[in-house]
């Protein structure tokens, strides 16, 4: 039987008793069915995790013992900050579960000249929340002890004239250049994909005027969640630990 793991926003200590947020809680009661006694494990983002158990369940809350505290870590050794230009429907959601799933160290959320996502401040904030929630998800899913850095939505504009020591690499099918040709510095690499409908030929070159490479996976031109995907994939395979 897998056992249930379940972030904790805050410090964790051998031999304490904690109260879990309410989503967490909810999803213990009424979508596992779990009992008092059973066995869980929690993580707070510190790069641990630690065993414990529920000693209590009620309608109000649900309490956890703290048993053994576990250093264990199966972060990629290759630092990758997505910058994914924000799409619609699901398409977003998916790329953000499974790029957490594949490793990425940062996700920055892209507004672009073809995004078809137009929200105003409160709605970013509700939106970046329901993000931040699927990201700590899909860390309990996958067995991550580190949550992914999930920053604001930020204008492409802004993001692409950031200092970063890592390589700058935009995904576009007329490129030359493949990803198995690249030399990845040990600060790791900086990709960026675009929204549906992908860059225009404007965002492509202030692109290459901030230090981005161009680079394609192959002849085929791939929705922007394939793309992202098969990107994060590829430089996994390559220089991660895929």
């Amino acid at each position: 039987m897998r056992i249930i793991r379940i972030y904790y926003p805050h410090e964790l200590a051998v031999d304490s008793q904690v109260t879990l947020t309410d989503d967490a809680s909810n999803h213990l009661i009424n979508v596992l069915r779990a009992k008092v006694d059973q066995d869980i494990v929690l993580f707070n983002g510190d790069g641990n995790e630690y065993s414990a158990h529920l000693s209590d369940i009620s309608k109000r809350k649900t309490t956890a013992s703290v048993d053994s505290k576990i250093s264990i870590s199966i972060e990629s050794p290759l630092s990758i900050h997505l910058g994914q230009g924000v799409s619609r429907g699901d398409r977003m959601e998916w790329v953000i579960q499974k790029s957490v799933e594949l490793g990425v160290s940062e996700i920055t959320p892209l507004i672009t000249e073809r995004c078809g996502v137009k929200l105003n401040p409160q709605r970013w904030l509700k939106k970046h929340e329901q993000w931040q929630k699927l990201i700590i998800s899909a860390c309990e899913q996958c067995g991550r002890n580190v949550l992914p850095i999930l920053h604001q939505p930020t204008l492409l504009t802004d993001w692409i004239h950031q200092s970063t020591s890592q390589i700058r690499l935009t995904l576009h099918p007329r490129a030359e250049q493949a990803f198995r040709h690249l030399a990845i510095p040990p600060k790791g690499a900086r990709l960026l994909i675009g929204p549906e409908g992908g860059f225009t030929d404007q965002e492509i070159y202030q692109t290459e005027q901030n230090g981005f490479y161009c680079v394609q996976l192959g002849p085929r031109v791939l929705r922007t969640e394939t793309a992202a995907i098969t990107a994060i994939s590829a430089l996994q395979a390559i220089h991660g630990d895929l």
